[in-house]
């Protein structure tokens, strides 16, 4: 008997490297994400296709849906469909979807919990196995990450951005103001300390604290709060990193497929 798709909360960064290995896995995959999406890495983001209609990352293409009957049709085509809002419970019963994954990564307890799907997953710390999804995925860079819990809790949110090359904070852009984001470079663009990446409202600048390669930018024009991340250097500077999944996501992809494959065969056992 034919599954239903695996619906993913969210379409950044890490949730698009999980629906990449999932639909190279043969699964269908349905995403949803916010209405304006704050996704940093857009080169390797399904959220992309939220602005732009489409957008593919190696070889897989998401598409923007509004409806079920488009989702239908995309699924059928080969693609992964995009839905910019959550599901009703009316459509989450038609889709009637073989397992649910939230990676939201807000780091905190979300609404999402194990009656949503027959196997329902949680990336990064806010989740706990079995109280609130069948299992919890590892999300904190190191030894344990990508590891699988069927009980307890992730690894706690740390605050820092991962290192690369000695670098955390000063490799991270962030809003000085509130306002309209409006970027004077793209994403793959090489860059020095001090370089002007971009504006707000006109007249707060953004500005590179290291030099290397922008390797994400939110989109144009996304209006923002002080603080906000905007986008990320990455020091190492090679372009193919930008628009290439990451070993990160990718370990994290790799627990998923795990943890749903294991929980649906002890499920039939």
């Amino acid at each position: 008997m034919k599954k239903g798709p695996v619906i993913i909360k969210g379409a950044g960064e890490m949730a698009s490297g999980t629906a990449h290995k999932l639909f190279r896995a043969g699964l269908e995959v349905v995403m949803t994400e916010l209405p304006q999406p704050r996704a940093v890495r857009r080169g390797v983001s399904f959220a992309q296709a939220v602005f732009t209609g489409e957008h593919t990352v190696e070889d897989v293409t998401a598409c923007r849906v509004q409806k079920i009957s488009e989702i239908i049709e995309v699924i059928s085509q080969g693609f992964v469909p995009v839905l910019p809002r959550t599901f009703t419970s009316e459509e989450l019963e038609e889709l009637d979807p073989r397992a649910l994954v939230d990676a939201t990564l807000v780091k905190e307890k979300t609404d999402t919990y194990w009656g949503e799907a027959p196997v329902v997953i949680g990336l990064g710390p806010g989740f706990r196995a079995p109280e609130d999804v069948h299992a919890v995925i590892e999300t904190q860079r190191g030894h344990h990450l990508g590891r699988i819990y069927f009980q307890g809790i992730a690894a706690p949110n740390t605050g820092e951005p991962g290192e690369i090359l000695g670098y955390t904070w000063e490799r991270v852009l962030r809003s000085p103001a509130k306002g309209e984001f409006v970027p004077f470079r793209e994403i793959g663009d090489e860059v020095e300390a001090g370089d002007e990446i971009g504006v707000i409202e006109k007249q707060d600048a953004v500005y590179a604290k290291i030099s290397g390669v922008v390797r994400g930018l939110v989109y144009p024009g996304l209006k923002v709060e002080k603080g906000t991340k905007l986008g990320d250097i990455d020091p190492r500077g090679v372009r193919e990193y930008c628009f290439t999944i990451s070993d990160k996501a990718r370990n994290i992809a790799g627990g998923v497929l795990e943890a749903l494959l294991f929980l649906e065969g002890r499920k039939n056992v």
